[in-house]
């Protein structure tokens, strides 16, 4: 008599096979799963219970595929199932037999692991099936039952022959479509790849037949001597691993073992920069993790097309490939496997509650993360060196992610290129190397070192035996920005206008000086037409007769990096900094501009306007109008 399945079964068994599971190759995994729970049952139960008859070395699990039956067949030999149990567990969608029995045996020892929740996962078999069939006997009856199902029209429930305790679901495949080949899952190679994927780590044994070939010798050829044949024949193999390496002890395992996987799994040539192995233990969560820290990027990094995460394994059995929510987004280069036996699951083990236990993994994944970089930096700079070529750009944008929330977490971690000691350097070793009077960490932002290296306002920080740092990242200045100030120390652009350098008493002579001089700054800032919001006599050039500095929130580097963006709200050309002209009245120019404004005001015109197309370009700034600026020079040689 067929039963209709209870509390809407009917449509939630609809919504499983069409929506919850977005790949349907997650049966196997599931019915594997359900298969290792039912094993470890009757492994808890042996400790106690002599008549099970059964070592803990006989428990396995079977795969069978018949091609022309188009059967696929998972087998146990776990507890089985009563009539009862049949009907509560598979009657019912979201009955979870493994939960019950995990609920009354608080006290299991650490190995009897109940992984799954059996009446959700099962149902996964019809993604694939269109009929299944179950044969069961549990432990302790002397008789077994068949439970066959269609789908959502109901099951029935009768009893079998079945010699053996344990279980068996038996599915007939769906016929082939255009778009759907059901035929691969009776395909030696497909299941050998799906058990290796998902399930490689399951404690039992999985066995399947795998074909494989030999040499035999065969009739003599023409020389009399065998001819030379191979013939396929069929073995049983264990396909899981069973063991994975980052459950093993660390005495059973070396960092050369760690890097082998790591460049199998993640497809790197590379050894990684460093291994770290976590096994943790806590009243809110336990787990275990093995992360990798790269050396090299991987070609699609900055791009779209890579996907950040860690593999997320609850124990063993794989949940998601790329668990972006263990890693926060600055540390996303990070590979590695999360494995844990305390994570939340709602009715699929693709749909993941983002809850207290996974956020307190991620927490404590970022610091332990933060912990290896600091260690690398400071105890293998070379090696962290090669790390930070390959993800510097990455931990600096993570400073200006979520309004720079990270910024103080990460500033420990960022290099930036010394010009005194001319490799890269920490922001901790730039300031204990500071001379006593400097009051200011200085940096050039700028497209090339070697343009930073003779920006004319350096030269007077150089003089002073203060060190600048030469940022090249287009990123750079907002890095700065949100930093804002390293051990009490503030950030200054060498092209602000005040480096900060004079004393009191010197400030008042500049301003007395500019004050003497205000006829030619205003005429030189008329005859610039809005180019520039003023014309000073500048504190900080040396050697140079002109430089550009900025006033205000924008930057010369920020007005380049906005205009330069595309698809995007800001117009482009829109944005533009506050730019101040400065000359250095000490320099030959400026006395030969002084002249020409006391006899020729149109010759002065033309010097003020070369000598800001000069700022320009020592600024790496194109002039607006190149071939103006040429038959201007031109026309002054002559």
């Amino acid at each position: 008599m067929k039963k209709q399945f209870k509390s809407e079964s009917k449509r939630l068994l609809d919504l499983m096979v069409g929506s919850i599971y977005t790949h349907r190759e997650i049966f196997l995994r599931e019915l594997i799963s359900n298969a290792s729970d039912a094993i470890d049952k009757l492994c808890y139960l042996s400790l106690t219970d002599d008549k099970v008859g059964l070592e803990r070395d006989d428990f396995k699990i079977e795969i069978t595929a018949d091609r022309e039956a188009r059967t696929l067949t998972v087998t146990d030999n776990g507890v089985g199932m009563t009539e009862q149990e049949l009907e509560q567990n598979l009657g019912v969608i979201a009955k979870s037999g493994s939960l019950k029995f995990k609920r009354e045996h608080a006290d299991a020892p650490d190995d009897v692991d109940i992984i799954g929740q059996f009446g959700v996962g099962f149902y996964s078999a019809f993604m694939v099936a269109s009929r299944v069939t179950v044969r069961t006997r549990a432990y302790g009856s002397d008789t077994a039952y068949q439970w066959v199902s269609e789908g959502s029209d109901g099951y029935t429930i009768e009893p079998c022959d079945k010699a053996t305790v344990g279980s068996e679901v038996i599915m007939e495949l769906k016929p082939d479509a255009e778009d759907d080949d059901f035929s691969e899952y009776l395909e030696e190679y497909t299941l050998h790849s799906l058990i290796k994927k998902y399930s490689d780590y399951i404690r039992w044994p999985i066995l399947m037949e795998v074909t494989k070939s030999r040499r035999v010798d065969g009739e003599m050829d023409k020389d009399g001597k065998p001819a030379v044949k191979w013939e396929d024949y069929t073995e049983t193999e264990v396909i899981n691993s069973r063991v994975p390496i980052w459950k093993r002890a660390k005495s059973e395992t070396t960092d050369e073992d760690c890097f082998e996987f790591y460049k199998q799994q993640f497809g790197d040539e590379v050894d990684p920069a460093s291994v770290l192995r976590v096994n943790a233990e806590g009243a809110a969560v336990s787990y275990t993790a093995m992360l990798f820290i790269p050396t090299a990027a991987p070609y699609n990094y900055y791009t779209r097309e890579f996907e950040a995460g860690l593999r997320l394994y609850a124990s063993g059995v794989l949940i998601m490939e790329n668990c972006a929510a263990l890693l926060p987004e600055h540390f996303r280069f990070v590979r590695g496997v999360v494995d844990s036996p305390d994570l939340s699951l709602n009715i699929s083990r693709e749909m993941l509650q983002h809850d207290r236990q996974l956020k307190t993994i991620a927490s404590n994944i970022e610091k332990k993360i933060k912990s290896e970089l600091s260690r690398l930096l400071s105890s293998e700079p070379e090696k962290y060196a090669a790390f930070y070529d390959a993800f510097g750009l990455q931990l600096k944008y993570g400073t200006l992610a979520d309004y720079g929330t990270h910024a103080e977490a990460l500033r420990d971690l960022l290099l930036f290129r010394s010009s005194k000691a001319g490799k890269l350097v920490s922001l901790a070793d730039y300031v204990a190397s500071m001379p006593p009077d400097q009051k200011y960490i200085y940096y050039a932002c700028g497209k090339d070192l070697q343009s930073l290296e003779r920006l004319p306002q350096a030269e007077v920080l150089r003089e002073r035996g203060y060190d600048v740092l030469l940022l090249t990242d287009e990123v750079d200045e907002f890095v700065t920005r949100s930093l804002e100030k390293y051990d009490e120390k503030e950030f200054r652009s060498v092209s602000a206008d005040d480096l900060g350098l004079q004393t009191e008493d010197e400030v008042k002579s500049a301003q007395t000086a500019e004050a003497e001089r205000r006829e030619l700054l205003d005429f030189v800032k008329n005859e610039l037409n809005g180019k520039v919001v003023a014309v000073t006599l500048s504190r900080n050039l040396k050697s140079a007769p002109v430089c550009l500095s900025t006033r205000g929130s924008v930057t010369l580097e920020m007005e380049r990096y906005f205009n330069a963006q595309r698809n995007t709200d800001v117009p482009a050309g829109s944005v533009k900094a506050e730019r101040v002209l400065e000359l250095n009245a000490s320099h030959p120019a400026f006395a030969a501009l002084e002249r020409a404004l006391d006899g020729n005001r149109e010759l002065a015109g033309k010097y003020a306007r070369v000598l800001y197309a000069q700022a320009e370009l020592a600024a790496g700034l194109m002039p607006e109008d190149v071939l103006g600026f040429i038959s201007l020079t031109s026309e002054l040689i002559v």
